[in-house]
């Protein structure tokens, strides 16, 4: 098989779970690991921004991807997002998800400090030293971490042979084939926005890692299904009712995630509890909007998954 063949396909970013006290839930991780599983898709994506890691601490992010890997363990390909705002904290995470099994450990850039590239080229692969076992993923999402991977900055990564994909958020879809062709072979890229899953993948993106899949994982399944059978105008319409779907997690008072959460509490019976303040939870409003959102899930579904 295929070194990167584990990673290609269709993988959530894995949400926080929490319980009614706001704390991390074991059990909710535990269930929402086996939602998964049980839906069919490639992975998941543990701890990054869909994980709330920038509101959690060491040991939140150490017992999320514990409980992940006591059910999910030979069943999904598990990243871990290990990235935090200093490089020891960033070690120690990575030290234990590879001890915990993972398949690979991921990061962003170090944010607030504008730092050069050989801070962040050290700052990655001090972090990668931590598992000398793990592949090691870049997360590239220049909007929200303030820098952008660079081509330079991809070479210097490039002699890292624990360096294997680029997760890549920003929105050009050239970037895409840029770090692809940079990367050579046994390197992958995952497309990053869910809005152009089918771009980015046209593009070379061999896989997708994205914060709504979790919310209607059947239908973005579906949507690399058509890609990888080359049924186009079919993989374009869907996207079309996906990003829909998207608007309308995005369309009220409360935090995207706390959307998605109650879609997957309406459609799916999982309770992981709410978001973590300063993210904004769902007004009484917001909850009329959660169940168009979760109606639109079920029609798409019936109409593309039947």
């Amino acid at each position: 098989m295929n070194k990167l063949e584990k990673y290609q396909g269709v993988i959530p970013a894995f949400y926080a779970c929490y319980d009614e006290n706001g704390e991390v839930s074991p059990e909710r991780v535990r269930a929402l690991t086996q939602y998964f599983i049980d839906k069919g898709v490639k992975g998941v994506y543990a701890c990054g921004s869909s994980g709330e890691c920038i509101y959690q601490s060491v040991e939140d992010r150490k017992i999320t991807i514990e409980n992940i890997m006591a059910v999910a363990k030979g069943k999904l390909t598990v990243i871990c997002h290990v990235a935090c705002n200093n490089t020891k904290d960033s070690m120690e995470l990575a030290r234990h998800a590879e001890s915990c099994g993972v398949d690979a450990i991921a990061s962003i850039p170090p944010i607030y400090f504008r730092l050069p590239e050989y801070s962040i080229a050290a700052y990655w692969n001090s972090i990668s030293s931590a598992a000398p076992n793990t592949d090691f993923v870049i997360y590239n999402i220049p909007q929200l971490a303030g820098t952008a991977l660079t081509m330079s900055l991809l070479a210097e990564m490039k002699k890292n042979p624990r360096v294997i994909a680029v997760k890549n958020s920003s929105m050009p879809v050239q970037d895409i084939q840029m770090f692809q062709a940079a990367g050579g072979d046994d390197f992958m890229v995952f497309n990053g926005p869910d809005e152009q899953f089918i771009s980015g993948r046209v593009m070379g993106a061999a896989g997708g890692i994205g914060g709504t899949y979790g919310a209607m994982p059947e239908l973005f399944l579906k949507a690399d299904e058509l890609v990888r059978a080359n049924k186009m105008e079919e993989a374009r319409v869907l996207q079309y009712d996906i990003n829909e779907i998207i608007y309308k997690l995005c369309s009220g008072h409360g935090n995207m995630y706390a959307m998605i959460k109650e879609v997957l509490r309406i459609n799916e019976g999982l309770d992981i509890g709410s978001v973590r303040e300063p993210l904004t939870g769902l007004c009484e409003a917001d909850l009329a909007i959660a169940k168009e959102a979760a109606q639109m899930v079920k029609n798409a579904v019936a109409k593309y998954c039947a």
